[in-house]
């Protein structure tokens, strides 16, 4: 089956992804018991009660495209997947949500021939809604999470446009819970005079906005991680690429869906950076 990755998409959704928004607030106002998973990464209550309101409202919107999930994955139910699936991460961020910040996300991303052409990513403790209205369209809008409205038309979008660089005075994200020497390194050899800290798949968002040139990961991250961020960022004028240059890709089921390192660009690679 393939679907439509646009604005009818998006309509579809807006409600499912509020709803799962209010799921992990209930959490986040209440305090959550945190779990381990045998990758030693932390996961709660609210990871998978929000999950299964998305994989459910995706199955519904899009009956027969497969959705590869953080937790489903974890558990062992991986789908077999085409030319087209979704990538979910129900609750990006759960350090900072555990620890009680605000800057955790869900991200819906739609893949088709191994790149992202749709993406969802809301904050919902920040009120703040992304996404695509078409793999060249990228807006935001200020959603709180027990908004009453079901439609796009009760929120105002601002598109998101990516800014150009100055090539001799670049503007980095960081992430705020996963800092590696590599990346350090890496960044080392670009002229970066200020670098910014944010986590989970926010740090796409705000280089779609315009508020700084790249994002370097030269650290472990899943697919689901960065299929919404790239769609959106890609949307607005920016890439994401290995640090050959080429396009970040997706569907690597063999590997377990892990990410090869990769930099989030406001533009494209720049001259001498990969």
């Amino acid at each position: 089956m393939t679907i439509d990755a646009d604005r009818g998409l998006l309509e579809a959704l807006l409600p499912v992804v509020l709803t799962a928004g209010r799921i992990e607030m209930n959490y986040f106002d209440a305090g959550v018991e945190v779990q381990t998973k045998a990758d030693a990464t932390p996961v709660t209550i609210a990871d998978h009660e929000a999950e299964v309101v998305l994989v459910d409202g995706l199955n519904t919107v899009a009956p027969g495209v497969p959705v590869i999930a953080e937790e489903s994955v974890a558990a062992g139910k991986v789908p077999e997947t085409g030319d087209e699936f979704f990538l979910v991460d129900p609750l990006d961020g759960t350090r900072a949500f555990i620890a009680n910040k605000p800057d955790f996300t869900i991200n819906i991303g739609l893949v088709r021939d191994n790149q992202p052409v749709f993406g969802i990513i809301y904050a919902p403790a920040l009120g703040k809604f992304f996404a695509t209205l078409s793999p060249q369209d990228a807006v935001e809008a200020d959603i709180a999470p027990d908004s009453q409205g079901g439609l796009l038309a009760d929120y105002t979008f601002r598109p998101l446009h990516a800014r150009d660089p100055d090539p001799n005075a670049l503007v980095a994200f960081t992430s705020r819970s996963h800092a590696a020497h590599d990346t350090g390194e890496f960044l080392n050899r670009l002229p970066i005079t200020e670098t910014k800290k944010a986590s989970s798949s926010l740090k796409f968002c705000l280089i779609a906005r315009g508020e700084a040139d790249l994002y370097a990961r030269l650290g472990q991250t899943s697919e689901w991680d960065t299929a919404a961020g790239q769609a959106i960022l890609t949307a607005a004028g920016g890439s994401v690429t290995t640090l050959d240059g080429t396009p970040l890709a997706y569907g690597k089921r063999g590997e377990g869906y892990l990410n090869p390192h990769f930099v989030a660009w406001a533009r494209g690679p720049l001259l001498g950076a990969t």
